[in-house]
């Protein structure tokens, strides 16, 4: 079996999808004629399950140190200003690294303090507002003269008309010391975990996250959910991450 020898080569992701299609296309087989059954439907439950990925993130004794060298990527580490807002960024809003990188100045709006990131640009494919805390519109502010006023937040440097390179960030976090400590999406963990324990809505800090309902109906409902105590979780959140930066200064 086709499916079999390809988990057995431990590419279990690629199996499932390979199922998947499988089922679409005898789907559109009984649609046109061609077919009678869908012979994907009797192989579920035939393959192994998806490992759960696990990355790696920051402990919160760990946050202000990584701060402190954020601080100064552009001034060390070989680094420069436009990822260290990048990486800035991701860590105060705590979104997936594609939706910085592919940021436009437009999705922006100042006065309202929100980000809507369009459908088309999130995982889920539902549009997303990003509650900007007064820490993030500094970055914002600072970043501008960076991106030399492009249509990108981070455009990519021998090719201006698309985003930053997807290891950028990562590359960055290597040069800092945070190689196997740390990834790019392992931030959304870090604030996940934090925010839980200090007691915030596991609701409002899902919705956040972007962790999708499925149901469509309700989905189209929750992108805006609750978004005066997202904005005031976001704004503690920036408060935090400061307080963790200045403690570890003294």
């Amino acid at each position: 079996m086709a499916l079999k020898s390809v988990e057995r080569r431990g590419a279990l992701d690629i199996a499932h999808r390979l199922l998947q299609t499988t089922g679409q296309i005898f789907r559109y087989a009984i649609a046109v004629g061609k077919a009678k059954h869908d012979i994907s439907a009797d192989l579920r439950g035939a393959l192994q399950a998806r490992k759960k990925q696990h990355f790696n993130k920051l402990q919160e004794k760990e946050l202000p140190e990584f701060l402190q060298k954020l601080d100064g990527y552009d001034q060390g580490f070989e680094g420069d200003t436009q990822t260290k807002l990048a990486l800035k960024l991701l860590v105060y809003t705590f979104v997936r690294t594609s939706e910085i990188r592919g940021a436009k100045w437009n999705e922006f709006d100042l006065e309202k303090k929100e980000w809507r990131i369009p459908a088309e640009r999130m995982k889920m494919r539902e549009e997303h507002i990003v509650p900007l805390s007064n820490q993030v519109l500094k970055i914002l502010e600072e970043l501008k003269p960076v991106s030399l006023h492009r249509e990108l937040l981070f455009p990519n440097r021998t090719k201006p008309m698309l985003p930053m390179s997807e290891n950028t960030m990562l590359f960055a976090l290597y040069r800092m010391g945070y190689r196997g400590r740390t990834t790019t999406h392992g931030f959304r963990a870090t604030a996940s975990t934090i925010l839980h324990e200090k007691g915030f809505n596991s609701d409002i800090i899902e919705l956040q996250l972007s962790h999708s309902e499925r149901n469509k109906v309700k989905a189209s409902y929750n992108f805006a959910k609750r978004l005066p105590e997202r904005h005031e979780m976001m704004q503690w959140w920036a408060g935090y991450l400061d307080e963790l930066r200045e403690a570890y200064s003294k």
